[in-house]
């Protein structure tokens, strides 16, 4: 049995071990870190207000900024969570799934900000979580009727239905969390060497982020308040 298969077999029956609190409950903490601030990361809004300025108020420009300044966190993030190597790989799941939570639920929130929805609103809330799952994963969820509807949708709804709210923290939970394992488990080798690992984890974080902003850039379209 090679050095992947002999990981996976080891790692997967503590995957609810190594992350207890990772729940329905943790992905909306996430979303209102993210949306609040957290540490040194300013609230999503003031964060993308401040891109709007140095944009001399252009839109579309301040929102490229925002996903390019939350990929440049989300890739030191993911290398400072990745360089411990093969023996820590297990121990680093739990920082790794919360720091790509808050980072990419701060860029999707900034730039539903930038398009003039209110995050305070549930449904503005509930459409960012979804556009964490990515395009294609909303796509078919949609067509499985597991989700109602898109992001946009779900965000411009006449009315909020609360149903909705644990539903899709379930899902984005388990998301996050076989994105992560699933690429530590893909860049095992690479991991006997402690830097190739962090190189590896802060190029997969940074462009897995970069492709969730540029779909909800797509997704969410200008709504006048």
């Amino acid at each position: 049995m090679g050095l992947k298969q002999t990981v996976a077999r080891q790692l997967a029956p503590r995957i609810t071990e190594l992350t207890p609190g990772l729940s329905t409950g943790f992905v909306r903490e996430a979303l209102n870190r993210a949306i609040d601030g957290v540490g040194p990361l300013a609230p999503a809004a003031v964060a993308a207000d401040k891109q709007l300025r140095e944009q001399r108020g252009n839109v579309e420009r301040a929102i490229h900024e925002v996903i390019e300044n939350n990929v440049r966190i989300a890739g030191a993030q993911g290398f400072a969570t990745n360089v411990g190597g093969l023996v820590t790989m297990a121990v680093a799941i739990p920082a790794n799934v919360t720091g790509l939570a808050i980072i990419q639920c701060r860029m999707v929130a900034g730039i539903a900000h930038l398009r003039g929805h209110d995050l305070s609103d549930p449904r503005v809330r509930n459409a960012v979580l979804a556009l964490l799952l990515g395009e294609e994963h909303v796509t078919e969820l949609v067509k499985k009727k597991k989700l109602p509807a898109t992001p946009m949708a779900l965000a411009t709804a006449p009315v909020h239905d609360p149903t909705l709210d644990g539903t899709i923290s379930a899902v984005v939970a388990s998301d996050i969390v076989t994105r992560v394992v699933g690429k530590r488990l893909a860049t095992t080798v690479g991991r006997r060497v402690p830097v190739v690992g962090g190189v590896v984890g802060a190029g997969a974080d940074g462009f897995a982020t970069w492709k969730v902003g540029r779909y909800a850039d797509r997704e969410l379209l200008v709504r006048r308040r």
